[in-house]
């Protein structure tokens, strides 16, 4: 009986010195900056639209899902964005017309601050995951981001902020020998099968407004356009920009071309925001909508982001995996 109370004691001696060593390690290490926790960014352009929160928080979700255990934060790239969001904190009228916002999307903050405070949190290997759709601006600067806090050197290598920050592909990749881009445009044409099914159940050509930009190639847009039609056939399709190359005008002259009498137009963006309001579906007569009726074109406009749809979601996850994979960080 002695015998089995000794070992009894024993054994939970052991346990204790285990648990408290192991305590009291992680509390050491995170006073001396050791800790290393794991966390995913979602960078996205954002939006000031609440019906077009669906998009980013749906993202968020299914990468929570797909990564357990894993903290995931969202980022908005885009100052004004974010300044729209800030001074809605504190208007009344706006919180109790949308009470089911995230706090996160109230107080949301750039990648910079929000790298920062994972960091602070002992989060020291850290994946951005843009929500862009290629390789433009808004990617370019995010990237110069990672790059320059990669560059601090501190003089004792514990202090170092990171153990590993590293950035993930826009849905359409980015050209170099790491991965092939052209097998991203093909992930990318199967996740939205479900918009041509719909084009070809309408019996309508099926028309993308992407946003492009005035300063980047938009070539992407029309290697994407050539990627859909070789993968579907029996449905015309058309990638136009609202800024940069091919615009409205040239999407109009393909239509008039081809003797398109009927469209399904939709916005090839993570999120339907004021371009897709607007610009695309906008009462204003030089929107899309408008211009293609003048033209004699029937329009059926559908007002969704890609972050909606959840095919287009797991492209994102699969850079993640592809990102952690490249730089040895296992999630």
């Amino acid at each position: 009986m002695r015998r089995t109370k000794l070992s009894f004691f024993v054994v939970l001696i052991v346990f204790s010195m285990i648990f408290y060593g192991i305590f009291f390690m992680k509390e050491a290490n995170a006073m001396m900056g050791q800790e290393n926790k794991k966390a995913i960014v979602i960078a996205a352009f954002g939006t000031s639209y609440p019906s077009a929160l669906k998009a980013i928080t749906n993202i968020q979700k299914q990468v929570e899902e797909k990564f357990p255990g894993i903290k995931v934060k969202v980022a908005f790239t885009s100052n004004i964005i974010r300044n729209i969001w800030h001074g809605r904190q504190k208007d009344k009228t706006f919180l109790n017309q949308y009470k089911w916002i995230p706090k996160e999307i109230l107080y949301v903050k750039g990648p910079l601050a929000t790298i920062a405070d994972l960091q602070d949190e002992g989060y020291r290997t850290i994946i951005v995951q843009p929500a862009h759709i290629y390789a433009g601006e808004e990617y370019t600067d995010l990237n110069s981001y990672i790059n320059g806090l990669n560059m601090i050197k501190t003089i004792k290598e514990k202090y170092m902020p990171f153990v590993k920050l590293v950035i993930g592909r826009p849905a359409l990749g980015v050209p170099g020998p790491i991965h092939d881009y052209h097998e991203d445009l093909e992930a990318a044409a199967r996740a939205v099968s479900d918009d041509v099914a719909y084009a070809k159940k309408n019996r309508a050509a099926l028309v993308y407004m992407g946003h492009g930009n005035e300063y980047y190639s938009t070539g992407i847009y029309i290697e994407f356009q050539e990627t859909m039609r070789k993968m579907y056939h029996g449905v015309n399709i058309y990638v136009g920009t609202v800024e940069g190359f091919p615009s409205l005008d040239d999407v109009l002259t393909s239509l008039k071309k081809d003797k398109v009498k009927k469209v399904v137009l939709k916005p090839f963006m993570v999120v339907a925001g004021d371009h897709a309001h607007n610009d695309m579906a906008g009462s204003g007569d030089d929107s899309w909508k408008n211009t293609f009726k003048r033209a004699g074109i029937r329009v059926i406009p559908v007002i969704k982001g890609l972050g909606e749809n959840y095919k287009w979601n797991e492209i994102y996850i699969e850079h993640i995996k592809d990102a952690a994979r490249d730089n040895g960080i296992k999630l």
